[in-house]
């Protein structure tokens, strides 16, 4: 078990586009940490120069994370501070994260959580659907049959559901929801989110599909939809 007094794991929530969009307490965590595991360096890189933070840097990915879990646990058993950064947003939502935080915990280490920013809840905002309660499905699979089952499966839940997707799937995604949940279900796209190109799009599957068949999804999208039943 980590010593309480210097060792820690911290998993911290950084920005999906802009930069100010970061925690006073984010900072103080990544200023502090002994070492700071990110699952792109690049992109973290440039946060920290941002913040003029010179804490060393190591790639932590879906690649990797089997590997090095065993080594970053070990350093925060021996009084080390780790701070855990996914590409953006917060770690383990459909990023890495939670095969870290389950084996920290098999281990008696608990976390640190530093919240923030995270593309799942500027959306849950943005939507403009009801949200008194919701479900978020990750991403679609990618093989047909995988995903009719996926989206044949949203319909049970008869609430606002939010998916990521990529942005050269949009067109095949739109399409697939209005033949598989119906042509008039409520949309919303919600694009680049905090960037500079951020957008929102409502309206219907059908609607929004004919709009996508004319021009190519571009930046990372979060889509909402309205299950719940008519009227």
């Amino acid at each position: 078990m980590q010593d309480p007094q210097t060792g820690w794991l911290a998993l911290v929530a950084t920005p999906i586009g802009n930069l100010e969009d970061i925690t006073l307490r984010a900072l103080r965590l990544l200023r502090e940490a002994d070492l700071i595991a990110a699952e792109d360096t690049r992109r973290a890189r440039r946060l920290l120069t941002r913040y003029e933070i010179s804490t060393p840097l190591t790639a932590y990915h879906a690649f990797n994370e089997h590997r090095k879990t065993e080594s970053l646990l070990g350093q925060v058993e021996a009084g080390r501070q780790i701070a855990i950064l996914s590409d953006a947003g917060t770690p383990a939502i459909s990023d890495p994260g939670f095969f870290l935080v389950r084996a920290a915990l098999e281990r008696g280490i608990e976390p640190l959580i530093a919240p923030g920013p995270s593309a799942l809840t500027f959306a849950v905002v943005a939507a403009g659907f009801p949200v008194d309660r919701f479900l978020f499905a990750g991403f679609p699979p990618n093989k047909p049959g995988k995903r009719r089952r996926f989206l044949e499966a949203l319909r049970k839940h008869e609430t606002t559901c939010f998916i990521f997707e990529g942005p050269h799937r949009i067109p095949r995604l739109l399409d697939e929801i209005a033949t598989i949940l119906g042509p008039e279900t409520p949309v919303a796209l919600i694009r680049e989110a905090t960037k500079l190109h951020e957008q929102v799009e409502r309206g219907s599957a059908a609607g929004l599909a004919e709009q996508y068949a004319e021009r190519k999804g571009k930046g990372e999208f979060v889509i909402a939809l309205d299950l719940r039943p008519p009227g």
